[in-house]
């Protein structure tokens, strides 16, 4: 179902609450511009407890659909600007330049107090790495979440910094090895393509009534099958073509 369709059951007042408020939720799953859960907390702190309250449940749609409205305002924008670019030459988007097109690039509406949101929510929630980099992605969390989100020129250069790191490393694929569980730095490209299973040959089709259907089969070896089959069938009996795995009874 669509996220209109969705919105629809929400503001039935003739289906149940808990069902208005599970068809609020399939609505988060599908524009989610925070994640799943922080953004269904932030239509909390937006809306009031929605789970048990039907005048916070309209607030919380009203919310989520004025954002996503916005975001696709955000989305045309874009594809008229990468039409002007097309037109004057530039074929592909400058490196580093957002694409809202793909996915919501933040909560359109409250951008900062939806990202402080989900920053409190994530050291609950986080736990892809405990290294060094986990360390420099606490201390930017800290430094966001103490300042309200307001960085001094420094901190905004560790920030891309470290920004750049996590980046790296998810576009790097941990392989483990069998033994001490150690990580390399081959990409998922190189991983994907040592997991591939080798190539498989094509099963030939069966012969029946004295016939070749299967690939390969031409010449002398269709001479050879054909006088087998000839031969079975004249003997009464079927005769199993090498090959092919099945008999092939004649006429």
């Amino acid at each position: 179902m669509s996220f209109s369709a969705f919105a629809n059951h929400v503001r039935d007042a003739a289906l149940p609450h808990q069902r208005r408020v599970s068809a609020l939720r399939s609505c988060v799953q599908l524009y989610r511009p925070i994640g799943f859960h922080a953004s269904l907390s932030f239509l909390a702190v937006l809306a009031g407890p929605y789970h048990r309250d039907e005048t916070a449940l309209l607030r919380a749609l009203d919310a989520l659909t004025a954002s996503r409205a916005a975001w696709h305002v955000e989305v045309d924008r874009y594809a008229a600007e990468r039409r002007a670019a097309k037109r004057l030459g530039q074929r592909s988007p400058r490196p580093g330049s957002p694409d809202p097109s793909h996915a919501p690039l933040r909560w359109y509406g409250d951008a900062r107090r939806a990202a402080l949101h989900a920053l409190r929510r994530g050291p609950r929630r986080r736990s892809w790495t405990r290294d060094a980099l986990a360390g420099d992605v606490d201390t930017c969390v800290a430094a966001c979440l103490a300042s309200d989100g307001v960085l001094t020129p420094a901190q905004r250069e560790r920030l891309a910094a470290v920004a750049q790191a996590v980046g790296d490393r998810l576009r790097a694929w941990p392989a483990h090895d069998d033994l001490g569980g150690s990580t390399s730095s081959r990409t998922f490209g190189d991983w994907s393509a040592s997991r591939r299973p080798p190539p498989t040959r094509r099963p030939r089709r069966m012969c029946r009534a004295g016939r070749v259907t299967g690939r390969g089969c031409s010449g002398g070896r269709f001479a050879a099958v054909h006088r087998r089959a000839v031969a079975g069938a004249s003997a009464g009996s079927p005769a199993r073509v090498v090959g092919f795995g099945s008999p092939c009874r004649g006429h």
